[in-house]
């Protein structure tokens, strides 16, 4: 039955899962390592208990999210090799340096510290301890700054050339591969669409638990109330910034994919005289035309171009075979634009609130809190298949194209090995995601319990050390209770 698809459609849906999966983590700790080292610093700063209880509260979370995150990210990584050799071949010179970067920064700084910021508050003091809660938190940040320069390489490639023989790409100018055209635009966006993805779980999280108490008609501990205020802080103040990111980026990527902005805009017909920003239609690849089409006239050149009359170019410029899916890009577009402004308003909404004194005493505002936990993790997603599936045709835009980038495999394999990763990732993950929201489940209180270790005392890799002296009375065949 998998014969009768295409095997490059199979490897593209099987990269997409996976890479969906894995993205939702980092989106989460990369905010999350932040959130705690505030926390620990706020800790000592004041000796509050609340921030103490919040900080192990959420590095339990932490944990996990951050486990997932490393081992499905592995997978995935796999793929190269597997389904996309040839890529591989040609665009490993380029980017496998920045990619073993990233693998020094998780798992030598991030790693190599977790340990301490989980188990070591009292094993090497609080400063050691809060350097390793930094440290943790800028390897999130620097994983992300090695892996969004890959991405961004792929679409604004720089600083290579191309091996007349082999056709591998070569790196000339190693500053310029990594910090080409469109990467601090995207890496801007990217960490700070991860801040607010973590700053609308917390403060989903802490809404949910100030509903139950007021259902129960209980005061809400100083740790929840701390939690959610802290949250709707990091709504208001970076939902704004995070937008006009946005706009900055889609000002790069105007000037370096045109093809991809025609698409998130729905323009299949150039506008000599100013385009309009359509709100709403359904694209029409086959016709090229945005059927039902619904939008403000001559404000898109007023957003892109900073002019009613600038002239738009559409897809009827750009070849065919070199368009992207017009459909998807569409709508995962709006999806995202959607959810940020949903964002600032709900950022607005609490800083009304605050300021009239109601921010722990209005129900409705915790509700649109609650609904809107998980909404950065969609508009994450929502914005990676905008930036990928835009890119399309290509793997190396304007350079490689995704149909040559395949390794030669038969469709029947690529689908094999995509259904088994559907199933176990449902089952692994999906079981790690159910123990995580039972953890979110409980109400983080001034009494609450740290990781413990797995065992009292020092670990030791040879076994079990004999207490002084009982070396020697084992030798002379002394009775003792280990014996």
């Amino acid at each position: 039955m998998l014969g009768s698809f295409d095997a490059v459609l199979l490897a593209r849906i099987q990269f997409a899962f996976t890479v969906s999966f894995h993205f939702l983590f980092p989106a989460f700790t990369i905010g999350l390592a932040s959130y705690l080292a505030v926390l620990n610093g706020l800790w000592l700063w004041t000796k509050e208990e609340k921030y103490l209880a919040l900080f192990r509260y959420w590095v339990k979370i932490f944990a996990l999210a951050f486990a997932m995150g490393v081992v499905s990210g592995i997978v995935m990584s796999y793929q190269f090799g597997t389904n996309w050799s040839v890529f591989s071949d040609k665009a490993g010179p380029v980017i496998g340096a920045p990619m073993a970067y990233e693998v020094l920064s998780a798992f030598f700084l991030e790693a190599g510290f977790l340990g301490i910021m989980l188990f070591g508050r009292d094993r090497v003091g609080p400063g050691l301890h809060m350097a390793a809660c930094l440290a943790v938190a800028v390897g999130t940040v620097m994983s992300a700054f090695w892996i969004i320069s890959v991405n961004s390489w792929m679409h604004t490639p720089a600083g290579f050339e191309i091996d007349a023989e082999t056709g591998q790409f070569l790196p000339t100018n190693f500053w310029e591969v990594i910090f080409n055209p469109s990467f601090p635009y995207r890496l801007a966006h990217t960490v700070t669409a991860a801040y607010l993805t973590t700053a609308f779980i917390v403060g989903g999280v802490a809404a949910a638990h100030l509903l139950g108490h007021r259902r129960k008609n209980r005061p809400a501990t100083a740790a929840t109330r701390t939690m959610f205020s802290m949250a709707m802080w990091m709504a208001t103040i970076v939902a704004p910034v995070q937008i006009f990111l946005g706009d900055q980026h889609g000002l790069n990527t105007l000037e370096h994919q045109p093809a991809k902005v025609m698409a998130m805009e729905g323009h299949y017909e150039s506008h000599p005289d100013g385009a309009p920003l359509y709100l709403f239609g359904i694209p029409n690849d086959e016709t090229q035309t945005l059927d039902y089409a619904i939008g403000i006239p001559k404000l898109s050149s007023l957003i892109l171009k900073h002019s009613l009359d600038a002239p738009l170019d559409g897809l009827d410029t750009v070849p065919d075979d070199e368009q992207p899916p017009v459909g998807i890009v569409f709508w995962s577009f709006r999806i995202m634009v959607a959810i940020g402004f949903a964002m600032l308003g709900l950022g607005l909404w609490s800083l009304i609130a605050r300021f009239r004194g109601r921010l722990y005493d209005s129900p409705w505002l915790h509700r649109a809190a609650t609904l809107m936990g998980p909404s950065g993790l969609i508009a994450v997603l929502a914005g990676w298949i905008t930036t990928e599936v835009g890119r399309q045709p290509y793997t190396v835009y304007g350079m490689l194209r995704t149909a040559e980038s395949a390794a030669p495999l038969d469709a029947p394999a690529v689908g094999t090995s995509l259904v088994a990763f559907v199933v176990i990732y449902f089952a692994v993950f999906g079981a790690g995601t159910v123990y995580i929201l039972r953890l979110m489940h409980h109400t983080p209180d001034l009494g609450e319990s740290r990781l413990k270790d797995a065992v009292e005392g020092p670990y030791r890799a040879a076994g079990i050390t004999p207490a002084p002296g009982e070396a020697e009375r084992i030798k002379k065949g002394a009775p003792n209770a280990a014996r």
